[in-house]
C-alpha cells in the first residue's frame, strides 16, 4: 500500500509498475465488419487470455476499458449479459475474455481508453508506469489509446498478437505507427519476460 487512504478514494488495492489494459473486448461485433473482426479477434482473444494469466500470477493488474456503446447506463454486469446471451457475433471473442472478480473495470465514452474516463486516476494510484495494451482494433481504439499513453510518458508494450482489426492491413500500419511513432515495443506476447514487467513500485 502507498501512504494516504487505504481504500478507492486514495489507493487501489494493487501497487504494480505495469498495468494489463484490456481495450473493447466485452464487445458484440454487431456491425457491419464484425464477422471479419471475429476471425483475427477470436486467436486473439486466446492469446490475451494465456498472457493475462501469466502476468497476473506475477502480480500485474488488468483493467478492462470498455466502450459505452453510446448508452451512459452501460455497465459491465449487462455488457456481460448480452455479449453472452444474445446470440451476437462477439460471443466467442467474449467467452475466452470474461473478467474475473479482482479485475478493474472502465467505462469509456469515445475511442481513447483516457478520453473522459478515469484511467489516469486509477493508474496512478496503482503506481503504473508502463502499459500492456491490448483488444481492439489495432487501427482505431488501440491506436487512440496508444498515442494518448504516449503523450502521458507511459512505456508501451503492445504485442502484436494481442491485437486485431478488420484486415491484415490496417493492423499492420496500425502496428508499425506506433512502434514508429510511440516507440511502442510490439513484439509477441510470448516474448514478453513477466519477470521485468511485474516491477512493483518501490
Amino acid at each position: 500500500m502507498k501512504d494516504g487512504a487505504k481504500d478507492l478514494h486514495g489507493s487501489a488495492p494493487d501497487d504494480c509498475e505495469t498495468a494489463l489494459l484490456l481495450v473493447d473486448v466485452i464487445n458484440d461485433l454487431e456491425f457491419p465488419e464484425g464477422e471479419q473482426l471475429l476471425k483475427a479477434a477470436v486467436p486473439m482473444a486466446d492469446r490475451i487470455a494465456a498472457l493475462k494469466k501469466r502476468l497476473k500470477a506475477a502480480g500485474v493488474p488488468a483493467v478492462y476499458v470498455n466502450d459505452n456503446f453510446g448508452r451512459w447506463q452501460s455497465n459491465l454486469d449487462n455488457l456481460l449479459e448480452h455479449c453472452l446471451e444474445d446470440d451476437v457475433i462477439g460471443t466467442p471473442m467474449v467467452e475466452r475474455l470474461i473478467p474475473e472478480e479482482d479485475d478493474y473495470f472502465v467505462l469509456k465514452p469515445k475511442h481513447s481508453a483516457f478520453f473522459s474516463t478515469t484511467l489516469d486516476t486509477l493508474l496512478r494510484y496503482l503506481g503504473t508506469k508502463r502499459l500492456i495494451i491490448t483488444g481492439v482494433a489495432t487501427n482505431i481504439c488501440i491506436l487512440f489509446t496508444a498515442n494518448d499513453a504516449y503523450m502521458r510518458d507511459f512505456e508501451l508494450f503492445i504485442p502484436s498478437d494481442c491485437v486485431a482489426a478488420n484486415t491484415a492491413k490496417e493492423h499492420k500500419w496500425a502496428l508499425d505507427q506506433m512502434e514508429r511513432l510511440l516507440g511502442a515495443d510490439i513484439r509477441e506476447s510470448s516474448k514478453l519476460r513477466t519477470s521485468t514487467l511485474s516491477r512493483r513500485k518501490r
